[in-house]
């Protein structure tokens, strides 16, 4: 019998869609930008089922409905979403996340895919900054590259890429700085694809309570101008990309032409381009090493 349909439990049952409605009126009233899906999210996870499962299921126990409130409580202070969740979901994939370590956006799953669409098989592929791994887990599950090395510097970060790469045996998890020029020195000149999302919010731009009070600051913000990062990446990178590699970068939405202008000035990449993300903002840079 479905788990909605014990007619012996329905005193200990309360219905799901006034709660679902009060729900997303607490959230909405905190500033949320999409209340009902972050209501219906923290139900689905409340009761142990995926969001889909809602619509067939009217009620909740009672010991669902508190977990569900204090969800929706914690949700309404702006502990992120994911946190909540235990994982963020990026791309295929759903990657453990919690304190310490950046929740990847949806944003960035098109640096992810241009880079996948680049990986030939047997190839190399860097992805520096790597925080939960969703750039370079992403790499490794959808292409068949040989080899993926995961770069991050932080050690609560690291805790978290570590977990996530575990089923990923194509992924090496480095701890490193790409400030560090010697960083994968016994690389050098033999990587087919850089990928990197760094820290590149300039220092003092109002973020949300989500990314100010949870996020790791080291991985959001990026200097006075949040290209302190971008420069030795840009650098780095043309040390480790073979002739014909390319190379890509998230960056700020202010930095559509300051980042496609670092690469151009470096003098060892061609054809540099800029690209937008869904909602029509500067994104991302791509290059190729000459």
């Amino acid at each position: 019998m479905p788990r909605d349909e014990h007619p012996r439990e329905t005193a200990d049952r309360t219905r799901l869609a006034p709660e679902l409605a009060a729900a997303t009126a607490v959230l909405a009233d905190a500033g949320l930008a999409s209340p009902r899906v972050d209501a219906e999210l923290l139900a689905a996870h409340a009761l142990g089922v995926s969001r889909g499962r809602l619509l067939i299921i009217d009620t909740m126990r009672a010991g669902e409905l508190a977990r569900f409130r204090a969800l929706v409580a914690e949700r309404a202070r702006r502990i992120p979403l994911q946190h909540l969740l235990g994982t963020a979901a990026f791309r295929h994939l759903e990657l453990a996340v919690g304190d310490g370590v950046f929740v990847p956006r949806p944003e960035t799953e098109l640096l992810a895919g241009w880079g996948i669409e680049r990986t030939a098989p047997g190839a190399t592929v860097v992805d520096l900054c790597s925080g939960s791994g969703a750039i370079a887990l992403s790499v490794a599950d959808e292409s068949a590259a040989s080899r993926v090395f995961a770069v991050e510097r932080s050690p609560a970060a690291l805790r978290w890429l570590r977990r996530n790469a575990e089923n990923f045996p194509a992924v090496r998890v480095i701890e490193g700085d790409v400030t560090d020029s010697d960083l994968l020195s016994d690389l050098h000149g033999q990587v087919d694809v850089v990928l990197c999302n760094p820290p590149y919010v300039p220092d003092g731009t109002p973020v949300p309570p989500e990314v100010s009070d949870h996020d790791p600051a080291e991985a959001v913000f990026g200097g006075g101008d949040g290209l302190a990062v971008i420069r030795p990446v840009i650098a780095l990178a043309a040390r480790l990309l073979r002739p014909g590699g390319k190379l890509g970068i998230e960056h700020d939405d202010v930095h559509g032409a300051a980042v496609p202008g670092l690469l151009d000035a470096d003098g060892r990449f061609i054809d540099v381009t800029a690209h937008e993300d869904l909602t029509g903002r500067p994104r991302y840079a791509t290059a190729c090493r000459r």
